[in-house]
């Protein structure tokens, strides 16, 4: 039998702290220790991330992230098989304190150094601590930087078949909740007041592109904007009617009406996909695969598709260090790593693709 592989993880693309060990025996993913620490406290006021802030806190808080990880996994250095960070796509000054910190730790212990991209690992935590999933497959990842719909040949090679052409649609969540003043970070917040609202109240609907599976979500957010603060009036024109009061009862529906129309625009991309690239599997990572409204969506497309469906688990959705380590630990069993020399970029290594 093959010895357990044990990988240290980094993740800095944003605004979380993270490290995490996870092990790889035989086909399965274990996540043994993980230890996030978040920066909402710091961005809050701004009503999203500010790369600066974000950056310097990277440089306070991953030292104890390291420590936390390794203590927890009861794991010494010199054991680790490798040491693993997520180098693209992210917030460059982010993605160069997580990046640089995973190089020197792999060199002072003469272990293997692997980049992860940050996209795939979203998906790639779907193998976390479950049986892995059959390929190929088709992957969403829903996040607040992400919207995209891959093709997965296998788990390290996947290939761009949609993408937002504008906001993620996790972005449009922050964007409505600071339209509605929810506060910060606005996926949760507007989930929360949708559950006590009427999801038909407003006609939001998402931009679409006829034969595309893409997605837009800027019309969507403007939509919102004009039902809260009512449509500009044109020059020269009478004074349009201000919109109603914004009570509760209007957040709640507002909120409900604009989450499905994110999750109908979801769909719908998975839809057109699918038609044009069959498939048997679906995976879904990132931050928005936690709202409850996606996932029962998710749900309801793989029974009605015959799909098998694996869902990233909601704690490892958004932003986290074992994703890293799962993407890690698959491509250190194929025999790859990556040299010291490796640049952290800010676009997804998909891109190109």
């Amino acid at each position: 039998m093959t010895a357990p592989l044990h990988i240290l993880a980094l993740e800095t693309s944003c605004d979380e702290t993270a490290a995490a060990v996870v092990t790889l025996r035989g086909e399965r993913i274990e996540t043994c220790s993980e230890a996030v620490i978040t920066q909402d406290e710091v961005h809050a006021e701004y009503g999203g991330v500010v790369p600066e802030l974000a950056s310097r806190a990277h440089l306070e808080k991953l030292t104890p992230a390291i420590r936390t990880a390794l203590e927890r996994a009861k794991i010494e250095p010199r054991a680790l098989a490798a040491v693993a960070a997520g180098n693209r796509p992210g917030l460059i000054g982010s993605l160069l304190v997580g990046t640089s910190a995973a190089k020197a730790f792999a060199w002072a212990i003469g272990k293997p150094f692997l980049g992860v991209d940050h996209v795939q690992a979203h998906l790639a935590a779907c193998h976390l601590d479950t049986d892995p999933p059959k390929y190929p497959a088709i992957g969403l990842v829903a996040s607040g930087g992400h919207t995209h719909i891959l093709a997965l040949d296998s788990p390290l090679r996947a290939r761009i078949l949609a993408r937002t052409r504008d906001d993620a649609s996790g972005e449009a969540f922050d964007k409505a909740a600071s339209i509605l003043g929810l506060g910060w970070p606005g996926g949760p917040a507007i989930e929360r007041a949708a559950a006590s609202g009427n999801a038909t109240a407003f006609e939001f609907e998402a931009g679409r592109f006829p034969g595309s599976a893409d997605f837009s979500f800027s019309g969507l957010k403007t939509a919102l904007l004009y039902a809260v603060r009512g449509v500009p009036s044109a020059p020269n024109r009478p004074q349009r009617p201000p919109p109603p009061p914004l009570d509760a009862t209007r957040v709640a529906d507002l909120c409900a009406s604009f989450q499905a129309a994110v999750v109908r625009a979801l769909e719908k991309g998975l839809e057109r996909a699918l038609d044009a690239h069959p498939a048997s599997t679906l995976l879904a990572g990132g931050g928005v695969i936690r709202n409850g409204a996606v996932r029962a969506m998710l749900e309801q497309l793989a029974a009605r598709r015959t799909l098998a469906l694996h869902l990233t688990a909601a704690r490892h959705c958004t932003d986290n260090a074992a994703m890293i380590g799962a993407l890690a630990a698959l491509r250190l069993a194929a025999g790859e790593s990556d040299p010291l020399s490796l640049p952290a970029e800010p676009l997804s290594s998909l891109a190109a693709r």
